[in-house]
């Protein structure tokens, strides 16, 4: 017997025992035993119920940002987790009804199946002699119950000498057995209903019946399963009336009346706890009738465009994906998750355009990424869309030499290296000029080979993470950042032709993450600031506006009436034109800062709100990461709840313009590598790795 599911099912044996010996008789003892387990486990049922009621009472905020983000999965998935640890709900706990249900019902059933081992309290070496003395199956799961009805049956009786047992011993199982009446109401619950037939047909009915009963009420008056849908309604009621009737056929009639027992009683229970907790009181379902109504207009349309769009796009991503697999030799791979992170990579590709006669593979996940238009004009660029999901399987069985990607997590979640080919280099070239330990998951970048650094910050970093963590040592490439070349020639132009004015041009430009300045504190900001001599943008992340349109919508309104001299809000996020224009910006944590800075060599202020920190661990490196350090040097910093004197601190930064441009000239000449040629650079390190990959493959003779 297996020693864990004894000990499981010991105590429960005991309960057992206890009731048949209290009342004598065997089915009453059942019902006895169901209605304890129900009474042991009803302080869980009042917890699951409080829990249930939780899920409904914010499913219409639920369902309201699932219509909202419709298609965004990652920011639904996201906002819903952070949701459901607002609302202290655990979705994890509707699932330990039915855990408990099939673990008593397996308790059951290997009670029921031994009653010399749980009812008689006979070790396991006493019921083996008696059934090696009755010839019986000891390989078949009722074999004790066949060793009980043999004795009962006479074919044992006292004096008789079983296998090496003493006679007292023998007595006292011969004397239990026949105290163990497992008839009950003209049925015998030890026979199997499949082998029996005639009235015990009436089993498997009454099981299948008590399920079809137990779903039907909770389909009315569960507070979750009432919320369901009718496929889910219904599929869960086919699945458990199916279980039931096979339950009823081929066990002993004792486990599927104790099923019956269950599902009545647990009928009884759902309308207790209803009574002892109503859901009524708690959740509006007039604004859960308003949510299902928005949830089912956004899937309409999105289901409108699934016939059109996402059906063209499952083709093309098709094609697509064959022409990549069809390509034999492909030296060199970029992957992008959408069109935006082109130009990370731009300078490269020129460069390696422009230096070798190499043919660039750029596989995207976005299908109207601009990359596609750059294939048209230049034939070496083959550009494929190809759908997140099926760009993890492609990496998975991935043939190249290099394989440059902005994405960081490599080998964490879906986006694996390659299970065919070992020695293919994986380079991570930067997004943005922030430190690589708080910015980042902790070992974000642990699978990579190659890393393309912005500065000297990042080595440092890296090299320390290494060391702390006893990690190989990586290929760390003074690299640089192009985009801030090129928004340092942007900014410098916009400085050329920008007019002068006595209106100060303020930019409000915050993250999107938790307490954000949009969140936390941008009205007080906007009544401190307001001035004749002032002119406010407000430009929320485009991620901001993606995941919280509702919110940034009431914010337009509330200020929609105030005078666009003095206030106005960019939510066209396709120009940087604020970014250049403005002579302050104000922002909480945003990577937004150090380009607008290094752009224009004007100062930020920094709102001490809630740290962007994407590594808990981050301390373990002991190095202050830039986006800490560069606040109080490239402008200044000042807590949320400080701002009632703002305006006299953005005076002092207008006053100290000069003296913060030459301080922001020198920080940015200093906290990049390679300015204006860090394209060139990173071309010739990939150039300088196929070559030697090529002279490798040589001497191999491959």
């Amino acid at each position: 017997m297996d020693q864990v599911l004894y000990y499981i099912c010991l105590p429960f044996g005991y309960l057992l025992k206890w009731c048949h010996m209290l009342v004598g008789n065997y089915g009453v003892a059942i019902l006895l035993f169901t209605l304890a387990t129900k009474l042991l486990l009803f302080p869980l049922s009042i917890w699951i119920q409080k829990n249930s009621i939780q899920m409904v009472k914010i499913q219409p905020e639920v369902n309201f940002l699932k219509a909202k983000l419709m298609g965004n999965n990652e920011a639904i998935a996201e906002e819903t987790a952070k949701l459901y640890k607002r609302e202290k709900y655990h979705p994890m706990l509707s699932l330990i009804p039915l855990l408990l249900q099939i673990l008593l019902l397996l308790i059951v059933v290997d009670i029921i199946y031994n009653p010399m081992t749980y009812l008689f309290g006979t070790s396991d070496a006493v019921a083996a002699e008696f059934g090696k003395f009755l010839n019986v199956n000891m390989e078949e799961s009722g074999w004790q119950i066949a060793v009980v009805d043999a004795i009962k049956s006479g074919k044992i009786t006292a004096g008789m000498q079983v296998g090496t047992l003493d006679a007292a011993v023998v007595s006292e199982v011969i004397a239990q057995a026949q105290g163990l009446n497992m008839g009950f109401l003209g049925i015998n619950l030890s026979v199997v209903p499949a082998v029996a037939w005639g009235i015990y047909i009436l089993v498997p009915l009454l099981a299948g019946f008590s399920s079809w009963v137990l779903c039907f009420t909770q389909n009315k008056a569960n507070v979750i399963q009432h919320e369901q849908s009718k496929i889910n309604q219904y599929g869960l009621m086919i699945f458990s009336v199916g279980l039931s009737l096979y339950l009823g056929l081929f066990v002993p009639a004792g486990i599927a009346y104790y099923w019956i027992l269950g599902n009545l009683f647990s009928v009884g229970q759902m309308y207790l706890l209803n009574l002892m907790i109503n859901p009524k009181k708690y959740v509006d379902y007039e604004a859960l009738e308003e949510s299902r109504k928005a949830l089912a207009d956004a899937k309409a349309f999105g289901a409108e465009e699934k016939t059109e769009r996402y059906r063209e796009n499952k083709k093309r991503e098709k094609a697509d994906y064959k022409r990549f697999k069809n390509v034999a030799n492909k030296h060199i791979v970029f992957y992008s998750e959408k069109s935006g992170f082109y130009k990370y990579y731009q300078a490269i590709i020129e460069n390696l355009l422009k230096k070798s006669n190499l043919v660039i593979h750029y596989v995207t996940n976005d299908p109207d990424d601009a990359i596609f238009k750059k294939a048209e004009e230049e034939p070496r660029i083959k550009a494929y869309y190809i759908s997140l999901k099926k760009t993890a399987m492609l990496m998975m069985m991935l043939s190249t030499d290099i394989y440059v990607m902005s994405t960081p997590d490599l080998d964490k979640f879906y986006l694996k290296r390659s299970f065919i080919k070992k020695d293919i280099e994986y380079i991570y070239v930067p997004h943005d000029m922030m430190s690589v330990h708080m910015g980042f998951r902790e070992g974000a970048f642990d699978a990579f080979d190659t890393i393309f650094c912005t500065g000297p910050h990042t080595v440092a970093e890296l090299r320390e993470v290494e060391r702390v963590y006893q990690l190989k040592a990586k290929n760390l490439v003074e690299f640089g950042y192009p985009l801030a070349d090129f928004l340092d020639e942007a900014g410098r132009k916009a400085n050329e032709t920008k007019v002068p004015s006595e209106k100060k041009e303020i930019l409000i430009a915050p993250s999107w993450q938790e307490d954000n300045l949009l969140d936390s504190c941008v009205d007080k900001l906007i009544e401190k600031l307001l001035s004749d001599k002032r002119h406010i943008t407000v430009r929320p992340h485009p991620e901001y506006a993606k995941r919280y349109a509702m919110k940034l919508n009431q914010l337009v309104e509330k200020y929609k009436d105030y005078d666009e001299s003095q206030l106005s809000f960019e939510l066209d996020f396709s120009t940087n034109k604020s970014l250049y224009t403005a002579d302050v910006l104000i922002t909480d944590w945003s990577g937004v800062a150090p380009e607008f800075c290094f752009a224009t060599k004007r100062p930020a202020v920094f709102v001490n709100t809630q740290i962007k920190c994407c590594n808990p661990n981050w301390q373990k490196i002991d190095m202050t990461p830039v986006e800490i350090s560069l606040r109080d040097e490239i402008g200044i910093s000042v807590d949320k709840e400080d701002l009632d004197n703002i305006s006299e601190k953005l005076e002092e930064l207008f006053q100290n313009s000069e003296k913060y441009a030459e301080t922001i000239q020198t920080k940015f000449d200093a906290f990049l590598f390679n300015h204006n040629r860090a394209g060139e650079v990173g071309a010739k390190y990939i150039l300088k790795q196929l070559v030697q990959k090529a002279k490798e493959r040589k001497e191999k003779g491959e």
